[in-house]
């Protein structure tokens, strides 16, 4: 039975499939309405027709090593190729000098692995494989990157969290051309950088770091830069675990624009949409300007013409006895409302002399309880109607009113209009500065270019690839039905009919055939008892000698069952009833003699009761 119950099953789930397949084939072809919104207006636009897309189910995915044209980049590193990139990256010797000692050095280990979920092995990355540590790498571009080109700044690099993220960073550092920079095994976290880009969390604060350092061109001193925060949280690339590609493009023009995985998460001005801003107001407040002492900023004051009146009681209390409440007849005056509980009884070890004179718990009188109440009867207070309070005067417009007081303004000495914040300090190095609570952090990728073609055709060659490779993996049946359902909200009826004939046919075949089988044997019980031939008795207990006969016929039957495969299911089969009915069938044909002696025996048994 188990056998045939998974085969109905599997037909039942094979004709469910059909029906959902051919129910949306036939409602993306029936669909009148699936093109009607271009022509509500009634104007036709000729538009060229595409290619045929090929799907990613006919495309061979295979990952090769991105070709790196130096001309190209300022920096790029795929870190496919160990020996090759373990020679361009340095490891920080710093320590921090604000903290222990103990946890002062950057001792992170870094590592060049394939990523813990393998999609190809040859594609290696950047993996830092300590948590709870500091740790700072970094490596010199080919050539620096001066702002003064009349050419964008485009930053681009992957980032898998293989083991999530609750508290850490994976951003990166373009560290300033100078001569604090020209050590890289001192890169910590006061060395000099020009931009810091990339994402950052701990618990639930999630950012998007891109920050600029910018100087003053009249004193010299430098200003860090905040953007303004993008509208959407970004919560999935801390969670999923998957390849995610974070790219910034910082434009001549002072525009900039952020994007994750190709999307733009945020764009604005260097000049508008960074805190504090770039420039500083013309004018400020004058630090030796001071309020008047005569200056009245009240809006409203007390009318000072206004009296109390004659009839305003100001010690009425907000709260009077209820004159109409009368005491109930049940009242009992001379009763306490709390009296020393009659079953408390002195605990065998209270000593008088250290714990004092042993008085029972107090407890509330019974009495009282039945009669309404106990002791001296108060009236209930009610509202007193005469109450008003204490009296104030009502307020009116002040007449010599003028306004807030705000100190004047001054030209600001400090003011400058730096309107080409785009033009900030060269960039010589690339460095990653980290502390992280979790740990396999892969860095993948990681190219500084001056171009957004060749940033988005490295991409291509690398990162779509490898996600539409993760995707289509993990794209399962479930999921296109899903999705075919949104689609076409007519195929979930579908699919609701075809699962419920899932489950009746599933209930068939468990309980279905079964009851067949038991309604046949009773029909042929029926037959049986209607006909005029002697029936045979219930099955007797055998003696021990006829067991052990029995025994080594079960013996035989399961040597035999044991050859059989367990996918095969047994037909014919002889319950031990039959042989048994069998074997004295034969007895009877070649020895009648003992006939009677062998039915007398069986009768018998069948009376005895064990």
């Amino acid at each position: 039975m188990p056998w045939k119950m998974g085969q109905g099953a599997t037909l039942a789930l094979l004709v469910a499939s059909c029906l959902l397949l051919n129910a949306a084939t036939g409602a993306i072809a029936a669909d009148p309405t699936a093109e009607s919104d271009d022509f509500e207006d009634g104007y036709v636009e000729d538009v060229p027709e595409e290619e045929p897309a090929t799907g990613d189910s006919d495309e061979n995915l295979v990952y090769e090593s991105p070709v790196i044209d130096r001309k190209k980049f300022h920096f790029a590193d795929h870190f496919d190729d160990v020996e090759a990139s373990r020679k361009n990256w340095v490891l920080s010797q710093a320590k921090k000098d604000d903290i222990a000692e103990e946890i002062s050095k950057y001792d992170g280990i870094w590592n060049w692995e394939s990523p813990q979920r393998i999609v190809w092995p040859n594609d290696l990355g950047l993996v830092l494989k300590s948590k709870a540590k500091h740790a700072a790498i970094a490596s010199r571009l080919r050539e620096p990157f001066d702002f003064k080109q009349d050419k964008p700044l485009v930053v681009q690099y992957e980032v898998t969290l293989q083991e999530g993220q609750e508290c850490g960073g994976s951003y990166l550092k373009l560290l300033s051309a100078g001569k604090e920079t020209d050590e890289l095994t001192t890169f910590n976290d006061k060395t000099p950088y020009t931009i810091m880009f990339g994402p950052d969390k701990c618990g639930s604060d999630v950012k998007m770091h891109f920050i600029f350092r910018h100087v003053n061109p009249i004193n010299g001193t430098i200003t860090e830069k905040h953007c303004n925060k993008p509208k959407n949280r970004l919560e999935e690339p801390f969670k999923d675990k998957l390849p995610h590609l974070y790219q910034l493009v910082v434009r001549p023009d002072n525009s900039f624009e952020i994007r994750v995985d190709h999307k733009i998460i945020n764009e604005g001005s260097l000049l508008t949409d960074f805190k504090p801003p770039v420039n500083p107001p013309a004018e400020i407040d004058d630090p030796n300007d001071q309020k008047p002492e005569a200056w009245d900023e009240r809006e409203k004051i007390q009318d000072p013409a206004a009296q109390k009146p004659d009839d305003w009681d100001e010690d009425a209390p907000p709260q009077i006895p209820d004159p109409s409440a009368v005491k109930p007849k049940t009242w009992l005056e001379n009763e306490a409302e709390m009296i020393y509980d009659p079953t408390a009884v002195k605990p065998d070890d209270w000593d008088s002399e250290i714990d004092g004179d042993w008085e029972a718990p107090l407890v509330d009188n019974p009495l009282c309880e039945k009669a309404g109440g106990c002791g001296k009867w108060k009236a209930p207070l009610i509202p007193n109607p005469n109450y008003k309070g204490k009296w104030r005067p009502p307020m009116i417009e002040n007449p010599n009113y003028q306004g807030k007081w705000a100190p004047r303004k001054i030209p600001n000495p400090d003011f400058f209009e730096d309107l080409k914040p785009f033009q900030m300090t060269p960039i010589s190095a690339v460095g990653l500065e980290l502390w992280s609570m979790s740990s396999d952090i892969l860095f993948d990728n990681l190219i500084i270019t001056d171009d957004v073609d060749v940033a988005r055709e490295f991409a291509a060659n690398s990162f779509d690839i490898k996600r539409r490779y993760i995707d289509r993996e993990s794209d399962s049946f479930v999921n296109k039905v899903v999705e075919l359902a949104k689609a076409y909200p007519s195929v979930w009826g579908i699919g609701l009919v075809a699962i419920v004939a899932l489950v009746v046919i599933g209930i068939y075949c468990r309980f279905g055939k079964a009851k067949s089988q038991d309604s046949a044997a009773k029909r042929a019980a029926a037959e049986a008892k209607k006909s005029d031939e002697p029936q045979p008795d219930d099955e007797p207990k055998p003696d021990s000698e006829e067991e052990s006969d029995l025994s080594g016929e079960r013996a035989a039957g399961d040597s035999s069952k044991e050859s059989t495969p367990l996918s095969a299911s047994p037909k014919n089969k002889k319950s031990d009833l039959d042989v048994s009915e069998e074997t004295k069938t034969e007895e009877t044909s070649e020895e009648p003699a003992q006939t009677e002696e062998t039915t007398t025996k069986t009768r018998k048994r069948t009376v005895r009761k064990d």
